[in-house]
């Protein structure tokens, strides 16, 4: 409780005893609100993109020597979250295989805690969460805790009860986020996941300094390469007057790219209230082909990476049932672009980069989608910033 009178305020705990509560400083990012010149919270948080990510490494990644900042070694992963932070879970577990060699898994935390998970002390627990508050994700978290699992939270809120809980937090420092769909804390929490991934992966010994300083420098190319799709950001406008009136959209990637595929369903179908659904592409021919016609809008992510030519053969089906399909290509490819309707070009970025420079197109898709249906993008109906009930 907190009594406020003309002589100040006193805590107490709820029979009465006084609490000691520290003053703590409260930084200008934390209160301001302003749009920036923007129409929009959300366009201004898609164009901080860049500026989230520069802030989720800072003081995190020695540029100098390669090394990311301190936390603990353990040799099984859980990643939880809901929502979008579930999509960053999704891509987080690609991360932490690849890079430190540990199995992972990425789970819903609204789901995690009825199936009663083998887990113990020599597992980590992340969670992933705007908020800190997702009642789902604090609640999966105390099963962790109960259990015994070692519990590090990604969130961008000091003092919530995800970093109470957890034994750990890193913060993702990517500012106040107004818009209901989450933009640039997405990003920020892919960002730490990355630096959480190459540190595991130093103190396992599967990479080496100089494999390590290479990580560490395609990360600090991210905040430019995200900034080149968004100098681009007028084509989609354009683009969204063109397929906004579909009513029905298929997303498809491959690899840490389904998640992706995930995530831009639900940015659109959030805002738009335009039903989409994510799909890995190679689930297509397994049940969801069967929905593709010219009343179908499918949008590809289809980057030149290691499974780009399988991707471009999901296409090649698509398009051989009428289906209209929207690509994201790396700029030069001639060849997938003759394949598509629509290709939306992204630079060349290095594996572990690709999924966030992929990301970007797909939230100007869905805001400029919205803003052409008259939604309000930044208060969707039925929708809140923080789910704190279940």
């Amino acid at each position: 409780m907190a009594i406020v009178s003309r002589e100040g305020v006193r805590y107490s705990d709820l029979s009465g005893n006084p609490v000691v509560k520290e003053t703590r400083r409260v930084s200008r990012e934390d209160i301001v609100v302003d749009k920036g010149g923007h129409r929009h919270f959300m366009l201004k948080e898609i164009m901080d993109q860049p500026q989230a990510m520069t802030a989720a490494l800072k003081d995190r990644a020695d540029f100098a020597n390669g090394r990311p900042a301190d936390v603990m070694q353990l040799e099984r992963v859980v990643l939880i979250g809901c929502g979008t932070s579930l999509h960053a879970a999704q891509v987080g577990r690609h991360y932490i295989e690849r890079l430190a060699g540990i199995p992972a898994e990425a789970e819903s935390a609204s789901e995690f805690r009825y199936r009663d998970p083998i887990i113990g002390p020599r597992t980590l627990v992340v969670s992933i969460g705007q908020s800190g508050e997702t009642a789902d994700t604090v609640a999966a978290m105390h099963l962790a805790r109960e259990k015994g699992a070692t519990l590090i939270t990604i969130c961008n809120a000091e003092e919530s009860q995800a970093a109470r809980v957890a034994d750990g937090a890193l913060y993702m420092h990517a500012g106040l986020e107004v818009g209901v769909a989450s933009t640039k804390t997405f990003v920020a929490s892919l960002t730490i996941l990355q630096l959480l991934s190459v540190y595991l992966g130093q103190l396992r010994g599967k990479l080496d300094a100089e494999t390590t300083r290479r990580l560490v420098d395609q990360m600090a190319r991210g905040p430019g390469l995200i900034g080149e799709v968004l100098a681009e950001a007028n084509l989609y406008s354009s683009l969204a007057r063109r397929i906004g009136h579909y009513d029905n959209f298929l997303f498809l990637g491959r690899g840490a790219n389904a998640a992706i595929a995930s995530e831009g369903a639900l940015k659109l179908k959030e805002i738009s209230y335009i039903h989409a659904e994510g799909y890995p592409a190679g689930e297509m021919k397994h049940g969801p082909i069967a929905l593709i016609d010219p009343e179908m809008c499918t949008v590809a992510l289809a980057p030149r990476d290691d499974l780009r030519d399988k991707t471009l053969s999901n296409i090649k089906e698509v398009k051989a049932r009428g289906g209209l399909v929207v690509a994201v290509l790396t700029k030069g490819d001639d060849e997938a672009a003759s394949e598509v309707d629509f290709p939306l070009f992204i630079p060349q970025a290095p594996d572990l980069l690709m999924p966030l420079v992929t990301t970007v197109p797909l939230q100007l898709l869905s805001y400029y989608i919205a803003l052409l249906r008259g939604c309000d993008v930044d208060q969707p109906r039925n929708l809140a910033k923080s789910v704190t009930v279940e």
